[in-house]
């Protein structure tokens, strides 16, 4: 087999054709390296600082609570869920989230009406899967309903879709999509 031998006047070539092109770069160019370079720390800041290492795995991977927490993220995740014809896990948290943060026992009691008829009645569009003891409890509440009404509910779909939804999601096509197009913008 040859060897292969480069000349010291070759590597200097090399070098040299380094230096000519990043002298040559005009402003336009160095402005949009400039931009690239700051959008791709923005994106690691953004989306990147969202996941979290798990054990034995290489490469990183978001949890839902921050997945749910990036607008982009959420509406990825709802596409998915949708796909999947479960959208009512995050419609039903989504609602118990807005209906926490409602103060006037009037609009917390309109809502909470609307919330049971569209998700835990039985006979309702988008039923959630939870057990007979917790629907009883909230069908209960509902005389008087408290800010932590759904609370053992919300628990319990959050859990559903973090144990479930969340890692077929970080595998779908739908999350790779998201990423690449986050990656490439630059």
């Amino acid at each position: 087999m040859p060897k292969l031998r480069f000349s010291k006047i070759r590597i200097y070539e090399f070098k040299n054709l380094f230096k000519e092109k990043t002298q040559k770069m005009n402003r336009k160019n160095k402005k949009n390296d400039i931009q690239c370079i700051l959008l791709k720390k923005m994106l690691e800041t953004s989306i990147f600082t969202y996941f979290k290492r798990q054990d034995g795995e290489k490469g990183l991977q978001p949890t839902l609570e921050k997945l749910l927490k990036d607008k982009s993220f959420l509406a990825a995740f709802r596409m998915f869920l949708q796909s999947e014809f479960s959208e009512e896990n995050i419609e039903f948290w989504l609602a118990c989230k807005d209906y926490s943060g409602t103060v006037s026992p009037a609009e917390r009691s309109c809502k909470a009406a609307e919330i049971y008829q569209e998700f835990l009645h039985p006979q309702a569009k988008k039923e959630i899967n939870i057990d007979y003891h917790t629907r009883e409890r909230i069908k209960r509440a509902m005389q008087d309903p408290d800010p932590s009404c759904f609370n053992e509910a919300e628990r319990h779909v959050y859990r559903l879709m973090e144990i479930d939804s969340c890692p077929r999601f970080l595998k779908s096509e739908i999350y790779w999509n998201l990423q690449n197009k986050a990656k490439a913008s630059c």
